[in-house]
């Protein structure tokens, strides 16, 4: 009985917070002043939503949301900001102007949700770059034991984390903090999991743009899931020659498709494991087209001198903006597709020994 009456306690204070015609941001910030803004994720940029004028350090915030959706608090005077979760209710935001990122916001049970799971995953990031940076001190100092040691460490706490933002996401199907979660790994899940997961999703958050955009991105991942023939593509090399990809793997009996970038400390770092295993596998059939997400042409050129890259290279030297990474959804690299003489895609993103083993089984 005690806990039926716990329930209807809690249903009313939800309702005397509501706000029936929108939310009411009531904002305290101790010396702040100046113009207060209320951001929007927009397609390129913020939004402004509504601009307020701190009095005493206190302003009022208005409007009207269609569904809780994750909002920027813009203080522009001294360029502070924090992020929260706005509902139609009566939230309120204290705290101090020169750290606002750090302001108690109450009044939302989505941001109180946000903030939970939040919390947790920067602890756990903290955490990860304390044991990263012991990583690049043993590094620095030649003690290649323990860098190893620590780097594997470093992998396993990361791993721990995205677990967790796994398990939230399968865990809260309804919760309106789920489509921002699932759209930071959307990337490293593969299409089936990813399907799984957005088909799970409670009906009510189509209406979230995360979902809208992680829905886009599915059907183009389905597109290019093992077993479909990969997107066709020309690019030109350094020396300006066009170089088709169909034309490429058409002459090997396996091709990797390489996305990468001379500025790109990972792939640098996993060039030589792509060199050694093109060396093992070459006279095999085996081949790689190099697609470069750089923008400075001799930098480009250097990185494959210095790095001994000899299979063929292309780049519109367009940076993220690069066309064939668009083509195949490359959201960061390195990244890769392994494709057979038809263009078959038979794996995607394989690196350091997974690449290896993947041709001993192929090129026997």
């Amino acid at each position: 009985m005690k806990k039926i009456l716990g329930f209807v306690l809690i249903g009313f204070w939800l309702l005397g917070c509501a706000q029936p015609d929108g939310f009411k941001i009531e904002v305290s910030l101790q010396g702040g002043e100046g113009q207060l803004v209320l951001e929007k994720r927009g397609e390129a940029a913020l939004i402004p939503m509504d601009t307020v004028e701190l009095k005493n350090g206190k302003a009022v915030l208005k409007g009207k949301v269609d569904f809780p959706d994750l909002y920027v608090l813009h203080l522009l005077k001294n360029d502070q900001r924090t992020i929260l979760y706005v509902e139609n209710m009566a939230i309120r935001v204290n705290g101090s102007a020169d750290s606002l990122q750090l302001a108690k916001i109450s009044g939302s049970p989505v941001n109180d949700e946000f903030q939970a799971i939040k919390s947790q995953l920067d602890e756990d990031n903290r955490i990860t770059m304390e044991k990263y940076r012991e990583y690049q001190m043993a590094a620095q100092t030649g003690d290649t034991a323990k860098a190893v040691s620590i780097m594997e460490e470093v992998q396993k706490l990361a791993s721990a984390t995205d677990q967790k933002v796994k398990d939230f996401v399968k865990n809260n199907p309804a919760s309106w903090v789920t489509p921002l979660f699932l759209a930071q790994i959307q990337a490293s899940l593969a299409v089936e999991e990813l399907d799984a997961m957005v088909s799970a999703l409670d009906p009510k958050l189509s209406v979230s743009p995360y979902v809208s955009e992680i829905k886009k991105q599915l059907e183009v991942q389905k597109k290019l899931a093992i077993g479909q023939t990969a997107p066709d593509f020309t690019q030109n090399d350094p020396d300006g020659k066009p170089v088709k990809l169909s034309d490429v793997y058409a002459a090997h009996k396996y091709t990797l498709i390489d996305f990468w970038a001379a500025w790109c400390g990972p792939c640098r770092q996993e060039n030589p494991n792509i060199v050694a295993t093109y060396n093992d596998f070459k006279s095999k059939g085996f081949y790689i087209l190099g697609v470069s997400l750089d923008q400075d042409r001799d930098r480009w050129l250097k990185a494959i001198a210095d790095d001994q890259l000899t299979w063929a290279q292309v780049s519109d030297l367009k940076y993220w903006q690069n066309e064939a990474a668009a083509l195949y959804s490359v959201k960061s690299i390195p990244a890769n597709v392994l494709v057979d003489q038809s263009g078959k895609i038979v794996a995607r993103n394989l690196r350091g020994e997974d690449l290896r083993n993947k041709l001993t089984e192929l090129l026997p």
